[in-house]
């Protein structure tokens, strides 16, 4: 079941968060221009050669790996829910000189209105803190399917849900298995891109918007992976890999978290080794 009421606070919540995470970037246009890019290796490898490809990143944020991606020779569409995220993404574009497509809608509603048209896509992609906030798990994976070519495939780079049960001090503070339910906070989207610093920002860190707290609430769901993998092979994909790894790139969402060689974030030393990310490449049958 979706909770459209909850999409539209938490788009309140990224509309005033999206402000604060790019106060911290440097010339970002300029970064783009000189051949810059803010992707990963892990996600270069799962994508592979994406040049003359259609592909739509779902909830894109504010289109830097968009543009990243649109550098690299694909056709590239960015959805997002947040205004905000929208508009500095078609920006960024216009100043970088990379051509995407980007379009505001909830990422449900984006999906259903492709599917009802003639449009479809070689490469689905999505990444980073996109599944938590995903109401109906199983809707937004039939989706996919139906936007898909025959023989596209659905690439997903994402935080492992297991490390969503830590709090700030590595201190179990949620159950594994989330049903569904929404997790409210107080205060919505935080400034991930103050905490990680230069790893989020290869532009240029800059201090921008400083001590951020979010006026609006939010709202997170947790899903296992095995219903993410379910619900994509129930919706008619086939899950051709799956990875989960020991970091995560670029995020120190929890405390006292040490940075490894290109951006990747690990435990502190009194924390055993855990998954911090999974991946997977799901595609649609011939």
């Amino acid at each position: 079941m979706q909770h459209k009421h909850l999409h539209e606070e938490n788009r309140r919540a990224w509309n005033i968060g999206t402000e604060a995470h790019n106060s911290h970037k440097r010339d970002q246009a300029g970064f783009f221009r000189n051949g810059g890019s803010t992707l990963f290796p892990e996600e270069i490898a799962l994508l592979g050669e994406i040049s003359g490809r259609t592909l739509v990143h779902l909830q894109c944020n504010a289109g830097q790996d968009s543009l990243s991606l649109a550098a690299r020779g694909a056709t590239v569409t960015g959805v997002d829910i947040s205004d905000n995220a929208i508009e500095f993404a078609r920006r960024l574009s216009a100043d970088s000189g990379i051509p995407a497509n980007f379009q505001r809608a909830d990422v449900y509603d984006w999906l259903a209105e492709t599917a009802a048209g003639p449009e479809r896509f070689d490469i689905a992609f999505s990444s980073y803190g996109a599944i938590v906030w995903l109401s109906d798990i199983v809707t937004w994976a039939r989706g996919i399917a139906r936007i898909l070519k025959p023989g596209g495939r659905f690439v997903l780079v994402e935080f492992h849900p297991l490390a969503s049960m830590f709090g700030w001090n590595w201190q179990l503070e949620q159950g594994y298995f989330g049903a569904g339910q929404p997790v409210s906070f107080e205060h919505g989207i935080g400034d991930y891109v103050a905490l990680a610093g230069p790893a989020l920002a290869p532009s240029g860190y800059l201090d921008g918007v400083q001590d951020f707290v979010n006026p609006h609430p939010g709202h997170e769901f947790q899903w296992p992976v095995s219903e993410v993998l379910q619900a994509l092979i129930d919706g008619g994909l086939l899950v051709r890999s799956f990875h989960e790894y020991p970091y995560s790139n670029g995020a120190k969402l929890w405390g006292d978290m040490r940075e490894l060689p290109g951006g990747r974030m690990v435990p502190p030393p009194n924390v055993p080794s855990l998954p911090l990310m999974y991946s997977l490449v799901a595609e649609k049958p011939s």
